[in-house]
């Protein structure tokens, strides 16, 4: 018996140690905004209109990285890039709308994170696959809030499991999703854990509330006033959980990242249009050039904030390039996991943000998106668009706008062949995986060469007239058109309500002459008089009218605050019409999107 005991001390002795060894991991935590705007951080020193207090604390005890990179200039890419750790045309995922079948075979950061002994959670936007397949790629908590339609949770906001299904909002989705991770620290404060808070901000469709919206009082756009409440809320959400940390005594012990996924869009006019749907999203990239959808320096040149007090020295300005690469790469060193040559593309930035090692952290960093590529080698970057080649300073030009091919070829040379070398590894291998699109082709125009931007568009939404549709309507056979109701153009979008307030029928507008693949993404943001539903019905190519079984109600609450609504129209066959049925009553409608599977979408403007 005495044995038995003196043999067992040595193993409870190594378990502690064990423990202790584990415990001496960080936490992570990454916030990655959307479309978010270089300049819209305060700590930015750019613009004096946004207020990003508790972000700007986490610069001052960290790190304000100058020059961070996301991985692509959209949504889809740059998040499938920092997940895996590696560059996403390794894998398949270049753009949006691409097939997701490469980022399934991969194994995400949070997968190994879950290997090793972490809690891992994600909250807000996924945009990766259904969301109740979320858990499938590493995350045991989900918490897929990102509008105010009912979304995929496996928790509730206190942090208490549930069955992973449809849960119906309870607070902003902003608010949610920071509220859900605080009490996730909460319930595992003494064990590691890994948080990707994704929050859908400041992408459209703008739907701040009034409590942020009152912090930005005085004349602006009404879109940049959504995009700073929305930024606002986000810096609430970073203050919740950064206060949780200190409450729990793991501000020490937890490593924050703070990223955008891409640059903002502006459409080139920043069109302050009414509503908050597809367009501008009221953030801005200044002094950077170009917007989403360019490798120039406004389309992936983003906010980028590292903090990890007490191994971090604090108030560093990082001027080395980095890259959302990286958080996968630091995550798996620290958490002491086990890495193959070619599972990361990035590097662990800890050695590189502590002084260990002064030389940068990159040797150059390289992106392929569509049509365009680009290098940055220190100051240097070379960049492609179809036929088009730049090169810039970033050092004594970051706003790039002075080429320097002509005055460099031989930089130019040095940096293609890098580039082409470095591309070569993608799937498919080269410089380009497509044509320059015509809105590419418009951007590369205004921005890098200068000339004039097409006429501003005007809003084409007509009034309906007495009989409840618009007037000239042989002209409009593919605009959306009221019937059963008559229509007021606002300055928040349309209102709509029935032709006689004792009617029965209840008004729809419609959309004909479409050929939208499916499935298509339903985005709708509304408020109504009265609860009830909102019918959404289609016809596809082979359907001769209307029918019963193509139809799909999603209720409503009646609300002074603006609903997001959000579906899926199903279809082997291109949808050619579709209704939008709407509750008795007055409706106002900020906006309407349906997103093909693949081409262009459609909205409440076009």
């Amino acid at each position: 018996m005495n044995k038995f005991i003196i043999f067992c001390i040595p193993l409870v002795w190594l378990s502690a140690t064990l423990a202790n060894a584990a415990d001496s991991r960080p936490n992570i935590i990454v916030f990655y905004t959307d479309d978010h705007g270089h300049a819209d951080l305060s700590c930015q020193g750019v613009l004096d209109d946004i207020k990003t207090p508790n972000v700007d604390a986490l610069a001052r005890i960290g790190v304000l990285a100058r020059h961070g990179y996301s991985t692509a200039p959209q949504c889809v890419p740059s998040r499938a890039g920092l997940l895996i750790g590696k560059f996403q045309s390794k894998f398949g995922v270049e753009a949006n709308g691409k097939t997701l079948q490469g980022f399934d075979r991969e194994l995400t950061i949070a997968e190994r994170l879950q290997d090793a002994g972490y809690m891992t959670a994600q909250f807000g936007k996924w945009h990766l696959g259904p969301g109740p397949k979320i858990t499938e790629h590493g995350f045991k908590h989900v918490f897929n809030q990102n509008s105010a339609a009912p979304f995929a949770a496996n928790i509730n906001l206190d942090g208490s499991d549930r069955e992973m299904s449809s849960l119906h909002p309870q607070m902003y989705h902003v608010d949610g999703c920071s509220r859900a991770a605080a009490s996730l620290i909460e319930r595992y404060k003494d064990d590691p854990f890994f948080l990707y808070v994704a929050y859908r901000a400041p992408h459209v469709p703008l739907d701040a509330p009034p409590k942020y919206l009152n912090r930005f009082p005085g004349k602006m756009p009404e879109r940049r006033r959504q995009a700073l409440a929305m930024l606002s809320a986000v810096d609430d959400g970073v203050g919740r959980i950064t206060e949780t940390l200190a409450e729990n005594n793991l501000t020490e012990k937890t490593l924050i990242f703070y990223i955008g996924d891409n640059g903002a869009p502006l459409k080139i006019h920043k069109r302050d249009a009414p509503g908050g749907g597809p367009g501008w999203d009221g953030s801005l990239n200044d002094p950077l050039n170009g917007e989403k959808g360019m490798l120039s320096e406004g389309g992936m040149h983003v906010p980028f904030v590292i903090a990890w007090p007490g191994t971090i020295p604090a108030g560093q300005v990082f001027e080395h390039p980095v890259s959302a690469l990286d958080v996968a790469a630091t995550a798996a060193d620290l958490a002491n996991i086990e890495s193959k040559p070619g599972d990361f593309d990035g590097v662990n930035l800890i050695p590189y943000l502590t002084g260990k090692t002064n030389e940068p952290p990159h040797e150059f960093l390289a992106w392929r998106w569509v049509a365009q590529s680009a290098i940055r080698e220190g100051d240097w970057k070379l960049l492609r668009g179809g036929d088009r080649e730049y090169l810039y300073n970033l050092k004594n030009d970051l706003e790039e706008q002075h080429d320097l091919a002509g005055d460099h070829p031989e930089i130019a040379d040095r940096l293609r062949e890098k580039l082409s070398g470095w591309a070569s590894q993608l799937d498919p291998p080269g410089l380009a995986n497509g044509e320059m699109s015509k809105a590419a082709t418009d951007y590369f125009d205004f921005y890098l060469d200068g000339k004039p931007a097409t006429p501003r568009p005007t809003n084409p939404i007509p009034k309906s007239d007495s009989a409840g549709s618009q007037s000239g309507s042989k002209k409009s056979a593919s605009a959306w058109i009221v019937r059963n109701g008559k229509m007021d153009v606002t300055s928040e979008g349309l209102q709509i309500a029935p032709q006689k307030p004792s009617t029965k029928q209840t008004p729809f507008i419609t959309r004909n002459g479409l050929r939208l693949a499916g499935p298509v993404s339903v985005n709708m943001v509304v408020k109504t008089a009265t609860s009830g539903a909102i019918g959404l019905c289609w016809r596809n190519l082979a359907d001769k009218g209307f029918v019963a079984a193509k139809r799909i109600n999603v209720g409503v609450e009646k609300s002074g605050q603006w609903q997001t609504i959000q579906t899926s129209l199903p279809g082997d066959s291109p949808i050619i019409h579709v209704r939008v049925h709407l509750p008795a009553g007055t409706t106002s409608i900020k906006s309407i999107e349906l997103k093909p599977a693949h081409g262009k979408t459609v909205t409440l403007s076009q």
